[in-house]
Parts: structure tokens; C-alpha cells; sequence
């Protein structure tokens, strides 16, 4: 067994994966994408605040104008004109911090959705049989929308409440020094228990999300399934299980909200108490000649501008906290590392004739199954292979496993002599055309789905590829031809259409080594004497590998691997294995006594 082999060392954390418990730190990676116009805005607002503050003080110097001038005196428009200019400024760098929000903000969802999904597709195929669709596919939307609502929090609900507090403090410093230290402590008191309160309620945050994601992988699973629903008659068993999953969403939303409604009216309570001190406090100033006119003016509303800032503030930071549970809840899902991964040194496979060795392989399933135990079995480049034996022998575990989908806990698989562990990925997806029995195909054309096998093949190509497949008589009855988008998984084709247009993709994609799983079962009589001969050209100078289960598709192989039990109990050519007492030679008298009885 090589050293540092990937198939059997640990997953080594690949780079998203680092970020799966840092939310603040995968946040703050798509903000330095876009780091220019980020300090734009943060400048804007910064610049916007302080105009906005500074507006009070000029209300300030126009009532004390007001009061010392004469009607005929130029101070008041003096003060009247620094005003307007604090106002304009607060209007004009809003709208520069909001035209670049728009850029910005919609930048980093767009980065993080696309790096999310690179990643999820970069998952082995035990990941998605592990979850469900909709829950994987809602929380890729959940983590964009929740990054979303944070920037914009951050940006227009918490930065400006900070910024405005201190330079209220600033200015009110100028009027009492004591009354602004006072301010200082109690808004610091303040923000510090509402926000230790709010994180308090963080698992009911993280029990809203869990809930919403639920209910979306809820409805998924029942539409992808409706075909299955219809026929068992559950729709009104599947209404009371969702209505009931809804509930508990409902239940867990409800909890989350009347928590933060809990510290709103706290925090409601501190502001009315303390901007009526302010206030008197004010007014004992100026009836001992200590403050202006425009002094109390400026105390007042500088007063519950603070004590506003501190709710806005506490509010927000409420919020934020709800989202940054919704964005931790996704991320740490989304972001498992990734099981199987290239090996720092691999390389593109050669090919040299397409020889496939199964040496001394040990492999079980993550629940604990144990299929092989130092299996072992060669394939001579260009021979034709069935795999037959008892359902959980290992057949469709072996094919997976030659395609890398899973790590070996021992031994190597080899082609041409080079250990699958150690080439690229992309190479030996090259390598492999699979056919396989429930075939999968994309919401797309006939065309696009056929070209899957090679992207950059001519439309000439793929006319001829589909021809090859005898999928020319139905294609032309369709009404746009090799242009008809077939439906969620090809919903608008038939079984035996399907796999025609799978057999259709492996002849496209022209691999040297070619699996197909029971590639005629869903072929009726007609249709499967129709489809041999295209597999017959398309299996010629390849290495085949066969699961079969119609036996009779195996006449004309050149060998049969009998699997029970993860061990190879027999294996030969179709013939002499048929002289010989043994499993196979049973499971071909089996069939044919059940196609006799058929006949009859």
C-alpha cells in the first residue's frame, strides 16, 4: 500500500471546509474579494453619520443665532447655511454608500453562491445519499440571503448607531462633561446586557433554522416524489406530514421572536426613563445660567438620539444574531470537508490499453458493512466482463468503487497499472462512459444531454451518436426534435428512451473503458433485440464491465465473475461455467425456466 495514499488517510480539510464552524471569518473572505468598494461604503456611512449628528449641533447654532441676533443680524442665515450644508452632505454620502452597497452586496452573494456550489458538487456520492436535495440545495440559499442580510445590517443598522452614539457624546461633552459620562455608562450598560441577553437566545435562533431548512427539504422530497405519493394514495398522509412539520417551524419561529419582542420592551422601558433625566437635567442647567437655549435643545435630542441608537443598535444586533445562526447552521453542513480528493502529486492517467486490476481491496461502508476483504481480479484490456451473483454480493459496490467514489481501506485498483488513488479525477472520469440502469438525465435538450459526454462535440457528432443508440425513430417523432427539453430527470421520455439516450452519451464520450448496468432492462422485446447491436459496436475494442441481471445478455462475453459475499466464487468464460455445477450455471437455468413459464 503507497504512503499518503488519499484513498486511505484521512480527508485532508480542503479550503472551504476550514471555514465550516468560522462564519465571521467566511464572511470576511468575500468582503476582501471586494475589499475597494467596501471601504467606500464604510467611509460613506462614517462621513453620512457624522453629518448627521453634526446636523443636531447646527439646529443648536441656529437657535442660539435666533436668540442673541436681531431680526436684521446675518448670524442666524450663517447658521441657517452650515445647516443645510450638514444636511446635504448626510443625503449625498448615503446615496454613494448605497449605489455601491447595491454592487458590492450583490457581488459577494453571487461569489458565495457559486464557490458554495463548487464545493457541493465536489462531495463523494455517499454525501447526497446521506441528505436530502432540497435541505442541501435550501441552505445554499439560506447562507446567500443570510450573508446578505448581515452586510446590509451591518452597513445601515449597527455601524451607524456606534458611529452616531459617539459623536452625540462628543458633542454633548461640550455641554456637561458629567452629563455625557453619564451617558457614556449607561449606554455602555445598556448595549452590553441587551446584547448578553440576545445571545442567550442564540439555540432558539438555531432552532428556527434547523426547522426552516426541514420544511424546505420537506417539500422537495414530496414533489420529486409525486409520481410515488399519487400511486399510494398519500396525498392526504403527506398534507398531515408536512402541516405537522410546518407546525414545529411555526412553534421554534414563534419562540425566536418572542424572545427579541422580550428585549425590545426592556430596552423600551431604559430609553422613556432615561431621556426624561436627560431632559430635566438639561433644564436645571439652563435655569442656573449653565446651558443655552440651543444647549437644551441639543441635550434633548442628542439624549434620544443616543437612547435611540442603543435600541436601533440592540435591535440589530438581535438580528444578526438570528442570521448569523442561520449562516452557521448552513455552513457547517455545507461545508464537511470533502471525502475523496486528489492527491497533491497526481497525474492524468495514460493509457496503454485499458487493463483493470482489483489488487487485494478491503473496503466497508461508512454504517459499518464490510463488502470486500482482500478481493482481488484482473481484466485483460478489451475484455468483455459480466458480474453476476446474489444481490449484496459487492457488484455495484466493486463498479462504484473503480469509479473512486468511495475510499479504500485497503489494497489498490489499477488501470494500465496505475493506482486510481494516485491520477486526477478529471482523467479517469475520461476514462470510464457509464450506462446506467436507472439513467439520470438533466432538465435540458435531447442534444445537451448527449453532448453531457463530450461538451465540445459538433452537433454532427451527437446526430451521429444518437443514431448509433436507435434513438433516431423517436427523436423524430418529438416536436423539436434533438432541441426537446426532456423534464425533471427526462420525466417526458420513456424508461427505454432514457437509456437510449445514456447509450447514446457513452458512444459520444468514446472512453476505453465502458460500465454498463443492465443497460437493456428497461427495453421492451423489440426495443432490446433494436439496441444490441448499437452496444455490440459500442462495446467493440473496449473494456467492458457488465452488471447483469438478465443473464442472457451475457451469451457472447468473454467472462463471467461470480460475486457473493464480497468473495469471487467463480469466474470463466460463459460457456465453460455453464459445464460446471456452481452458482451460475443455477442462475442461467433459473432464468430460463421463468422465461418457459412466460411463453406458456
Amino acid at each position: 500500500m503507497p504512503c499518503g495514499d488519499p484513498q486511505h488517510a484521512p480527508a485532508v480539510t480542503d479550503d472551504l471546509s476550514y471555514y465550516a464552524n468560522r462564519p465571521l471569518a467566511f464572511l470576511a473572505r468575500y468582503v476582501a474579494r471586494h475589499r475597494l468598494r467596501h471601504m467606500v461604503i464604510v467611509a460613506a456611512v462614517l462621513g453620512a453619520v457624522a453629518f448627521s449628528v453634526s446636523t443636531q449641533y447646527g439646529v443648536k447654532l441656529l437657535v442660539d443665532a435666533l436668540a442673541a441676533s436681531s431680526s436684521a443680524g446675518s448670524a442666524p442665515w450663517a447658521a441657517f447655511a452650515v445647516l443645510v450644508s450638514f444636511i446635504a452632505a448626510d443625503n449625498l454620502l448615503w446615496r454613494v454608500a448605497s449605489w455601491n452597497a447595491a454592487h458590492a452586496f450583490v457581488s459577494v452573494t453571487g461569489d458565495l453562491r457559486s464557490d458554495l456550489f463548487r464545493h457541493l458538487t465536489g462531495h463523494a456520492p455517499a454525501y447526497f445519499s446521506d441528505r436530502l436535495p432540497g435541505v442541501l440545495t435550501s441552505r445554499v440559499t439560506a447562507t446567500s440571503n443570510a450573508v446578505f442580510q448581515i452586510e446590509n445590517m451591518f452597513v445601515w443598522n449597527v455601524m451607524p448607531p456606534c458611529i452616531a452614539t459617539a459623536g452625540a457624546i462628543v458633542f454633548l461633552a461640550i455641554v456637561s462633561v458629567e452629563m455625557a459620562l453619564v451617558l457614556v455608562g449607561i449606554a455602555g450598560a445598556v448595549m452590553i446586557v441587551m446584547f448578553r441577553i440576545a445571545a442567550t437566545g442564540r439555540p432558539l435562533h438555531h432552532a428556527f433554522a434547523n426547522r426552516a431548512a426541514a420544511v424546505d427539504g420537506e417539500m422537495v422530497d414530496v414533489v420529486g416524489n409525486m409520481a410515488l405519493v399519487r400511486a399510494f394514495g398519500a396525498i392526504s398522509r403527506e398534507h398531515r406530514r408536512f402541516d405537522a412539520t410546518v407546525a414545529e417551524e411555526m412553534k421554534a419561529r414563534r419562540r425566536s421572536l418572542l424572545y427579541l419582542e422580550k428585549l425590545r420592551l426592556m430596552h423600551a422601558l431604559v430609553v422613556v426613563v432615561m431621556t426624561l433625566a436627560l431632559l430635566a437635567w438639561a433644564i436645571s442647567l439652563w435655569q442656573t445660567g449653565r446651558a443655552s437655549a440651543g444647549d437644551v435643545v441639543l441635550v434633548c435630542t442628542l439624549g434620544i438620539s443616543v437612547l435611540s441608537a442603543t435600541r436601533d443598535l440592540a435591535v440589530a444586533l438581535v438580528d444578526v444574531t438570528q442570521h448569523m445562526a442561520r449562516l452557521s447552521e448552513a455552513l457547517s453542513t455545507l461545508l464537511s470537508p470533502h471525502e475523496l480528493r486528489d492527491h497533491p502529486e497526481a497525474a492524468a492517467l495514460v493509457h496503454t490499453g485499458a487493463r483493470v486490476t482489483f489488487e487485494d481491496i478491503s473496503f466497508r461502508y461508512p454504517n459499518g458493512w464490510q463488502v470486500f476483504d482482500g478481493f482481488g481480479a484482473e481484466i485483460e484490456p478489451g475484455q468483455r466482463v459480466g458480474l453476476v451473483g446474489p444481490s449484496g454480493g459487492g457488484k455495484s459496490t466493486l463498479v462504484a468503487l473503480l469509479q473512486r467514489f468511495y475510499r479504500l481501506q485497503g489494497g489498490r485498483i489499477l488501470i494500465d497499472g496505475q493506482d486510481i488513488a494516485r491520477i486526477t479525477e478529471e482523467s479517469l472520469r475520461q476514462t470510464i462512459a457509464v450506462v446506467p440502469q436507472d439513467t439520470a438525465l438533466l432538465n435540458r435538450t435531447l442534444l445537451e444531454n448527449i453532448r453531457y459526454g463530450r461538451p465540445h462535440a459538433t452537433d454532427d457528432e451527437v446526430w451521429e451518436a444518437a443514431i448509433g443508440a436507435r434513438c433516431l425513430p423517436f427523436i423524430e417523432k418529438l416536436p423539436q426534435g434533438l432541441e426537446t427539453v426532456v423534464g425533471d430527470r427526462g420525466v417526458k421520455l420513456s424508461g427505454g428512451q432514457r437509456q437510449r439516450i445514456a447509450i447514446a452519451r457513452a458512444f459520444l464520450k468514446n472512453a476505453p473503458i465502458l460500465v454498463l448496468d443492465e443497460a437493456t432492462s428497461a427495453l421492451d422485446t423489440e426495443a432490446e433485440e433494436a439496441i444490441r447491436e448499437a452496444l455490440e459496436r459500442l462495446m467493440t475494442g473496449r473494456t467492458v464491465i457488465t452488471i447483469a441481471h438478465r443473464l442472457s445478455t451475457l451469451r457472447n462475453f468473454d467472462r463471467i465473475l461470480v460475486l457473493r459475499g464480497g468473495k469471487l466464487v467463480e469466474d470463466g468464460p460463459p460457456h465453460r461455467l455453464m459445464r460446471e455445477p456452481g452458482i451460475y450455471r443455477d442462475l442461467v437455468n433459473r432464468e430460463m425456466s421463468r422465461l418457459s413459464e412466460q411463453e406458456v
